[in-house]
């Protein structure tokens, strides 16, 4: 049986195991409050609908359960599938329904298989394991991960890339944008000679969600807490339509592994809004 049709998320199971000498003290309200927050039951309907499917065919099923409708612009921009080796830089508004819609386009866009590198974090997600490619951002990369990035890289199939790692935040000024971009993905596509294209997702998370995470900033708080609500705004996401909006290839000939680089690249993907 495939992995993905077994999959279900249990956080009394989890607490259970991961915590076995702590467990009898957690308060059941506790887990109960942390059960709601995850949208755990609603998480669960939406495993069960997609039983079974994997990739961009899980993807897609996600998409039609919440019917999520997309805008493409500026596909005139993309290279043809035939000159499908390119690295795809994004904006990251939303934590979730971003990254599978992409999936869902460019896989029935160039066909095949396509990589996406996330947090190593995410590869709980089983049904999207052969997709994704984990990066630990918190520790020492491992050999394994390390080997299957490079591979991907100098392979023929699109990569995908959230540069910041990071959801959008709310900034002084009041508006919604990515942090700090990491500039590996410059680096990398100038080893592998990967052209790289711009890509602007319109979207954001609600109030709440950028208030929340001003205040753990304010506190002091390193741990990004709020990502316990991005569920909450998968779904609040119901019925939405978001715009892609593509621009132009940069030639991995014009491109230098720097810091000033990756700001001048973020620039592009966020005039691509207007």
């Amino acid at each position: 049986m495939n992995q993905s049709s077994v999959i279900k998320i249990d956080v009394d199971e989890v607490l259970r195991n991961r915590l076995p000498r702590h467990y009898r003290y957690i308060p059941r309200f506790v887990i109960r409050w942390i059960e709601r927050t995850i949208c755990q039951e609603q998480l669960n309907e939406l495993l069960q609908s997609n039983a079974g499917k994997v990739d961009a065919d899980f993807c897609n099923g996600v998409l039609k359960d919440l019917n999520i409708s997309l805008d493409i612009k500026g596909r005139e921009n993309l290279p043809p599938r035939e000159k499908r080796r390119v690295v795809i830089v994004s904006n990251h508004p939303l934590g979730g329904l971003d990254g599978v819609a992409l999936i869902d386009f460019f896989s029935r866009y160039y066909g095949g298989k396509i990589h996406f590198v996330v947090n190593d974090l995410l590869m709980a997600i089983k049904p999207l394991n052969g997709v994704f490619l984990p990066i630990n951002k918190h520790g020492q990369q491992s050999r394994q991960s390390f080997h299957a990035i490079e591979d991907a890289f100098a392979g023929d199939n699109p990569i995908i890339i959230f540069p910041a790692g990071l959801v959008s935040r709310k900034g002084k000024n009041g508006v919604i944008a990515d942090l700090k971009w990491q500039k590996m993905f410059l680096g990398k596509a100038i080893q592998h000679q990967r052209d790289v294209i711009p890509l602007h997702f319109g979207g954001e998370n609600s109030p709440f969600f950028y208030n929340f995470a001003k205040l753990r900033t304010r506190m002091g708080l390193k741990f990004n807490i709020e990502m316990i609500y991005l569920p909450r705004e998968m779904f609040r996401s119901r019925n939405a339509n978001f715009t892609i909006s593509i621009g132009s290839p940069i030639s991995w000939q014009s491109l230098t592994n720097t810091r000033e680089k990756a700001d001048e690249i973020k620039q592009i993907v966020y005039d691509l809004k207007h």
